[in-house]
Protein backbone atom coordinates (compact mmCIF):
# COMPACT_ATOMS: atom_id res chain seq x y z
CA UNK A 1 0.00 0.00 0.00
CA UNK A 2 1.45 3.36 -0.96
CA UNK A 3 0.58 6.79 0.34
CA UNK A 4 1.01 10.09 -1.48
CA UNK A 5 3.20 12.35 0.66
CA UNK A 6 3.89 14.82 -2.16
CA UNK A 7 0.79 17.00 -1.77
CA UNK A 8 0.97 17.59 2.00
CA UNK A 9 4.75 18.15 1.82
CA UNK A 10 4.36 20.67 -1.01
CA UNK A 11 1.56 22.37 0.93
CA UNK A 12 3.82 22.81 3.96
CA UNK A 13 7.24 23.42 2.38
CA UNK A 14 6.37 24.60 -1.14
CA UNK A 15 9.21 24.43 -3.62
CA UNK A 16 11.76 23.98 -0.83
CA UNK A 17 10.99 20.25 -0.78
CA UNK A 18 11.60 17.88 -3.66
CA UNK A 19 9.58 14.69 -3.51
CA UNK A 20 10.61 11.78 -5.72
CA UNK A 21 9.56 8.17 -5.99
CA UNK A 22 11.97 5.40 -6.89
CA UNK A 23 10.90 1.76 -6.85
CA UNK A 24 7.93 2.65 -4.65
CA UNK A 25 10.04 4.52 -2.07
CA UNK A 26 9.10 8.15 -1.46
CA UNK A 27 12.04 10.50 -0.78
CA UNK A 28 11.70 14.07 0.47
CA UNK A 29 14.77 16.27 -0.01
CA UNK A 30 14.98 19.52 1.93
CA UNK A 31 17.66 22.10 2.67
CA UNK A 32 19.52 21.52 5.95
CA UNK A 33 17.77 24.43 7.68
CA UNK A 34 14.42 22.61 7.23
CA UNK A 35 15.64 19.19 8.45
CA UNK A 36 14.11 19.45 11.93
CA UNK A 37 10.86 20.90 10.53
CA UNK A 38 10.56 18.08 7.96
CA UNK A 39 10.92 15.33 10.55
CA UNK A 40 8.51 17.07 12.93
CA UNK A 41 5.96 17.49 10.12
CA UNK A 42 6.39 13.84 9.08
CA UNK A 43 5.64 12.68 12.63
CA UNK A 44 2.82 15.09 13.48
CA UNK A 45 1.04 15.55 10.14
CA UNK A 46 1.99 12.59 7.96
CA UNK A 47 1.65 9.92 10.64
CA UNK A 48 5.25 8.71 10.37
CA UNK A 49 5.46 7.89 14.07
CA UNK A 50 8.02 5.12 13.69
CA UNK A 51 11.66 6.18 13.36
CA UNK A 52 13.57 3.34 11.71
CA UNK A 53 17.11 4.59 11.06
CA UNK A 54 19.33 7.56 10.26
CA UNK A 55 22.72 7.55 8.59
CA UNK A 56 25.20 9.62 6.65
CA UNK A 57 26.35 9.23 3.07
CA UNK A 58 29.72 10.60 1.96
CA UNK A 59 29.12 12.44 -1.29
CA UNK A 60 32.51 13.87 -2.29
CA UNK A 61 33.94 16.28 -3.06
CA UNK A 62 31.72 18.85 -1.37
CA UNK A 63 28.93 17.34 0.75
CA UNK A 64 27.48 14.74 3.02
CA UNK A 65 23.90 13.57 2.84
CA UNK A 66 21.96 12.62 5.94
CA UNK A 67 19.06 10.23 5.41
CA UNK A 68 16.35 9.09 7.82
CA UNK A 69 13.82 6.33 7.21
CA UNK A 70 10.40 6.99 8.74
CA UNK A 71 7.30 4.80 8.70
CA UNK A 72 3.55 5.34 8.97
CA UNK A 73 2.20 2.08 10.47
CA UNK A 74 -1.45 3.01 9.80
CA UNK A 75 -0.98 3.47 6.06
CA UNK A 76 2.03 1.14 5.87
CA UNK A 77 3.91 3.90 4.11
CA UNK A 78 7.64 4.60 4.09
CA UNK A 79 9.29 8.00 3.81
CA UNK A 80 12.98 8.72 3.29
CA UNK A 81 13.88 12.17 4.55
CA UNK A 82 17.14 13.47 3.11
CA UNK A 83 19.25 16.60 3.28
CA UNK A 84 22.70 17.66 2.16
CA UNK A 85 25.26 19.46 4.31
CA UNK A 86 28.62 20.98 3.35
CA UNK A 87 31.71 18.87 3.89
CA UNK A 88 33.70 21.73 5.42
CA UNK A 89 31.09 22.32 8.19
CA UNK A 90 28.90 19.21 8.55
CA UNK A 91 26.26 20.38 11.03
CA UNK A 92 22.59 19.58 11.39
CA UNK A 93 20.05 20.13 14.15
CA UNK A 94 19.41 17.06 16.27
CA UNK A 95 16.01 15.40 15.97
CA UNK A 96 16.24 13.53 19.29
CA UNK A 97 13.46 15.78 20.60
CA UNK A 98 11.23 14.59 17.73
CA UNK A 99 12.23 10.90 17.72
CA UNK A 100 13.96 9.53 20.81
CA UNK A 101 15.20 6.64 18.69
CA UNK A 102 17.42 9.03 16.74
CA UNK A 103 19.83 9.31 19.69
CA UNK A 104 22.22 6.44 18.90
CA UNK A 105 21.86 6.88 15.14
CA UNK A 106 23.03 10.49 15.41
CA UNK A 107 25.90 9.44 17.68
CA UNK A 108 26.98 6.80 15.19
CA UNK A 109 26.74 9.23 12.25
CA UNK A 110 28.75 11.76 14.27
CA UNK A 111 31.41 9.18 15.02
CA UNK A 112 31.65 7.57 11.58
CA UNK A 113 31.20 10.65 9.36
CA UNK A 114 31.92 13.63 11.60
CA UNK A 115 28.44 15.14 11.26
CA UNK A 116 27.73 17.32 14.31
CA UNK A 117 24.12 17.25 15.51
CA UNK A 118 23.51 20.55 17.30
CA UNK A 119 21.37 20.15 20.40
CA UNK A 120 22.04 16.43 20.83
CA UNK A 121 21.90 15.60 24.55
CA UNK A 122 25.02 13.37 24.60
CA UNK A 123 26.99 13.52 21.36
CA UNK A 124 29.89 11.25 22.38
CA UNK A 125 31.51 8.30 20.57
CA UNK A 126 29.48 5.12 20.57
CA UNK A 127 31.41 2.35 18.80
CA UNK A 128 35.10 3.15 18.37
CA UNK A 129 37.77 2.79 21.07
CA UNK A 130 38.75 5.79 23.19
CA UNK A 131 41.29 8.00 21.47
CA UNK A 132 40.39 6.90 17.93
CA UNK A 133 41.13 9.69 15.47
CA UNK A 134 39.22 10.30 12.29
CA UNK A 135 35.92 9.22 10.81
CA UNK A 136 36.21 5.76 9.24
CA UNK A 137 33.21 5.89 6.87
CA UNK A 138 34.45 8.97 5.06
CA UNK A 139 35.80 8.12 1.65
CA UNK A 140 39.00 10.07 2.34
CA UNK A 141 39.77 8.03 5.50
CA UNK A 142 42.96 6.01 5.05
CA UNK A 143 42.66 2.45 6.32
CA UNK A 144 45.70 1.59 8.45
CA UNK A 145 45.66 -2.04 7.31
CA UNK A 146 46.22 -0.96 3.71
CA UNK A 147 49.16 1.21 4.71
CA UNK A 148 50.80 -1.38 6.99
CA UNK A 149 50.83 -4.27 4.54
CA UNK A 150 50.14 -4.75 0.84
CA UNK A 151 46.56 -5.26 -0.23
CA UNK A 152 46.05 -8.98 -0.92
CA UNK A 153 44.57 -8.33 -4.34
CA UNK A 154 47.70 -6.55 -5.52
CA UNK A 155 49.14 -9.82 -6.89
CA UNK A 156 47.69 -12.65 -8.86
CA UNK A 157 47.27 -15.98 -7.08
CA UNK A 158 50.57 -17.86 -7.16
CA UNK A 159 52.64 -14.69 -7.56
CA UNK A 160 53.45 -14.29 -3.90
CA UNK A 161 56.96 -14.33 -2.50
CA UNK A 162 56.36 -17.63 -0.68
CA UNK A 163 57.87 -19.84 -3.37
CA UNK A 164 54.62 -21.44 -4.43
CA UNK A 165 54.41 -22.29 -8.13
CA UNK A 166 52.53 -19.87 -10.35
CA UNK A 167 49.12 -20.98 -11.56
CA UNK A 168 50.16 -20.34 -15.11
CA UNK A 169 52.82 -23.07 -14.91
CA UNK A 170 50.64 -25.68 -13.25
CA UNK A 171 48.93 -28.23 -15.50
CA UNK A 172 45.73 -30.07 -14.68
CA UNK A 173 46.16 -33.63 -13.36
CA UNK A 174 46.75 -36.26 -16.07
CA UNK A 175 47.99 -33.83 -18.73
CA UNK A 176 51.44 -34.76 -20.11
CA UNK A 177 54.12 -32.13 -19.57
CA UNK A 178 54.83 -31.70 -23.26
CA UNK A 179 51.16 -31.70 -24.38
CA UNK A 180 50.11 -28.72 -26.44
CA UNK A 181 53.64 -27.47 -27.04
CA UNK A 182 55.17 -27.13 -30.45
CA UNK A 183 58.35 -28.77 -30.35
Amino acid sequence: MSRDFAEPLAGRFGELVQVTETFGEITADVPAELWHDLLTFARDELGCVFFDWLTGVDDPPEAFSVVAHLYDPQARAHLLARTSIPRDDPRLPSVTDVYRGADWHERETFEMFGVVFDGHPNLVPLLLPDGFEGHPLRKDFILAARVAKPWPGAKEPGESDHGAPSRRKTLPPGVPVDWGRDG
